[in-house]
This record gives C-alpha cells, sequence and structure tokens, in this order.
C-alpha cells in the first residue's frame, strides 16, 4: 500500500488561512507534516481569525504566522520564526494571491501593482528565500493559473502575474536541481473558493461549458495535487506545470 508520510517535515503555506491555500496546509497536516500557516494581516483580523482556525484544526503541528510577502524582511522573518517553531523549512507552498479584475483601459496603476507585487514579486519574495533555507531534497510548490493559458477577459493583471509565475517556476527548477529540491506550480481551473465565487454567475456559467467534467473544482481536489508534488512521489518531477482544470486546456 502507497502513502503519503510526511512526518518529520515541515512547510510554509502563503496565504494559507483560507481557500486553496487551506484546504493545502490540512492535506499536509494530515499526512504529517508541521505547517506554518501564513496569512496577511488585514485591520480587521479576520485573515489571523481564519489562519489560526486552520492551524488549530490541524492540530499542534502547525501554527499561525502573519507575514506579507511584498516584504522581503517579513517573508525572512516567516522562515526564521518557522525554523525556531519546527526546527527547519523542507516545503514551500507560495499560495498567496489577490483579483482586482477590470478591463485594462479602466485599470488605475493601483490595481496592476497590488496584483503583480502580491502574486509575482510575494511569489519571487517566498522562493528566493525558500532557495536558501530548504534542505537538500527540499520542494517548491508555487500556484499558478489557468488564466495564465488562457488569458481571462478583465483579468490582463492577474493573468500577466501568473504566467510570471509559470516562467519564474521553470527557471528556479533548473537552479535548484543539484541540490535535489524540485520546483513545480500547479495551475488550476475555476475553484470554489471565495475567489473563484466572486467570478458574476453568468460568467460562470460560460466558463462551464469548456470543461469537459461538467464542474467546477472543490479546493480539496486541488490541494491533493500540490500533496503529491510535495511528497517523495514526485522526486522525478520538476520544472512542471500540472494543470488542474478538469480537462477545459491540456
Amino acid at each position: 500500500m502507497i502513502t503519503i508520510d510526511l512526518r518529520g517535515r515541515t512547510a510554509i503555506v502563503t496565504g494559507g488561512g483560507q481557500g486553496l491555500g487551506a484546504a493545502a496546509a490540512e492535506l499536509l497536516g494530515q499526512a504529517g507534516a508541521n505547517v506554518a500557516v501564513n496569512y496577511f494581516g488585514d485591520p480587521k483580523g479576520s485573515n489571523r481569525t481564519r489562519a489560526e482556525e486552520t492551524a488549530r484544526g490541524i492540530g499542534p503541528g502547525a501554527v499561525a504566522i502573519e507575514a506579507d510577502v511584498r516584504d522581503p524582511e517579513a517573508v525572512a522573518a516567516l522562515f526564521t520564526r518557522t525554523r525556531e517553531r519546527f526546527g527547519g523549512v523542507d516545503i514551500l507552498v507560495a499560495n498567496a494571491g489577490i483579483l482586482r479584475d477590470r478591463t485594462i483601459a479602466k485599470m488605475s496603476d493601483e490595481e496592476w501593482q497590488e496584483v503583480i507585487q502580491t502574486n509575482l514579486t510575494g511569489t519571487f519574495n517566498v522562493c528566493r528565500e525558500a532557495a536558501g533555507q530548504l534542505a537538500e531534497g527540499g520542494r517548491i510548490i508555487a500556484v499558478s493559473s489557468i488564466s495564465a493559458v488562457l488569458g481571462f477577459f478583465g483579468q490582463t493583471n492577474y493573468a500577466a502575474s501568473k504566467a510570471g509565475v509559470i516562467g519564474l517556476t521553470r527557471a528556479l527548477s533548473r537552479e535548484l536541481a543539484k541540490r535535489r529540491i524540485t520546483v513545480n506550480a500547479v495551475a488550476p481551473g475555476v475553484v470554489l473558493t471565495e475567489m473563484g465565487c466572486s467570478i458574476p454567475e453568468g460568467v460562470r456559467a460560460e466558463m462551464l461549458k469548456g470543461i469537459p467534467l461538467g464542474r467546477f473544482a472543490e479546493p480539496r481536489e486541488i490541494a491533493q495535487a500540490v500533496l503529491f508534488l510535495a511528497s517523495d512521489l514526485s522526486s522525478y518531477i520538476t520544472g512542471q506545470i500540472l494543470q488542474v482544470n478538469g480537462g477545459w486546456i491540456g
């Protein structure tokens, strides 16, 4: 019987308090990993509450840690706190991301920069930190999107950021291969998270027509792909973009 056993390993999941990030953190924890559930501190404290709830659900091998992935110093502190708590870092899931959808004619400089800084620069920041700290044989899993390939209407900022994540993943996989650190990405289609459900109903109905499986993904189904790439079962897979979209595109 083949099982995924991550006992003795530690994972950082950015944006880990909700949606896909929470699902990934929970599965990694169920496989035995220690998990640092990263969140971005918001004025109302809702992100902290969600991250702490996720960590409590995983158990004593999990902790919620605040860090803005756009800030390199905050990212360094995230890794330091994780090492101090668990003794090292073996797995990074670079999941933190936001949407600011608008047609390019109406998109503000701020809306462009917010998405690029969080989704792409944030991924760069955590991957750069991980490159210097992950143990040999570690795992980096970035989260891209089907939008990087299809380029949905009103998502020039989001599509560009997620396409950048694909390029980053492929280049970094070559840099870290000598240390047997694999670097891959998952590219989900529409997922039934808070972000996915924010897509207008009419638009979602049109999207659904192009999906052979006839439905959108549940967060856990994407998280299972993350878990696979974090495990020893994926030891000879690196520099790859795993499309998880119900057959929408290959």
